[in-house]
C-alpha cells in the first residue's frame, strides 16, 4: 500500500514516502528509503515495483552525478526531470519500468519545484503530487488544505495531517514515513513520522 507525495512551499519543496517493502499480501521490511538524493539539491521519491524503482533511481542519480563529473556544473530540476522522462519514455518501447516518480528540488535562480513524472513517462510542474494508494487522501487534503505560501512548520503540520489520514482509512496502511525536504540549504531529512 505505497504512498508518495511531495508540494511546493514559500521557499522550499517536501517529498513524502511510506518506508514499507511489500509485495502482494507480505511485508519485507519497514524501513526502506524509497526517496533518492539525486545530487545536493534534488530528491526524487518513487513508488513502484521495488526492483524496477531500486534499479530506475539508482540509474538516474548516477547518470546525475555523471553529467555533473563531465560538465562542472549540476543539472537543473527541470533538466534533471526532463532526462528521467526521457529515459523512461526510452524504457516503454522496449522494457517498461513500473516507476511513478515525484521529483523535487531547489535552483538557486528559480527557487523550489515538483515534478510529477509518471510510469508511462508523462512529466508536469505541479505544486503537489502524489503517488499509491495513499494519494486519494493526500490529493484531497491538500486540495484544501495547500497554500502556495506554506511555511516549512505549516508544510509539516499538513503532512502530518495526511499521515494520519492515511493511516486511519487504509485497510494495511504504512506504519512509518519519511520526510526528506529541499530549500537553498540543500536536502536533508525532516525526520521518521
Amino acid at each position: 500500500m505505497e504512498s508518495v507525495f511531495g508540494l511546493v512551499g514559500k521557499d522550499f519543496a517536501i517529498v513524502v514516502a511510506d518506508s514499507s517493502a511489500v509485495h502482494s499480501i507480505l511485508v519485507h521490511k519497514t524501513n526502506e528509503d524509497k526517496i533518492m538524493l539525486l545530487d545536493s539539491h534534488k530528491l526524487m521519491g518513487a513508488s513502484g515495483e521495488t526492483g524496477d524503482r531500486a534499479q530506475f533511481t539508482e540509474y538516474i542519480q548516477k547518470n546525475v552525478a555523471l553529467y555533473q563529473f563531465r560538465n562542472g556544473i549540476p543539472l537543473t530540476t527541470a533538466a534533471a526531470a526532463n532526462f528521467t522522462r526521457g529515459e523512461l519514455a526510452t524504457a516503454l518501447r522496449k522494457n517498461p519500468y513500473m516507476v511513478n516518480i515525484i521529483l523535487a528540488g531547489y535552483d538557486k535562480d528559480i527557487g523550489p519545484s515538483v515534478y510529477f513524472i509518471d510510469y508511462i513517462a508523462s512529466l508536469h510542474k505541479v505544486d503537489k503530487a502524489a503517488f499509491g494508494y495513499g494519494s486519494y487522501f493526500a490529493l484531497s487534503m491538500m486540495d484544501r488544505h495547500y497554500r502556495k505560501d506554506m511555511t516549512v512548520e505549516e508544510a509539516v503540520d499538513l503532512v502530518d495531517k495526511i499521515i494520519m489520514e492515511i493511516r486511519s482509512r487504509l485497510v494495511v496502511a504504512p506504519p512509518n514515513f519519511v520526510i526528506k525536504i529541499v530549500d537553498k540549504d540543500g536536502a536533508r531529512e525532516y525526520g521518521l513520522a
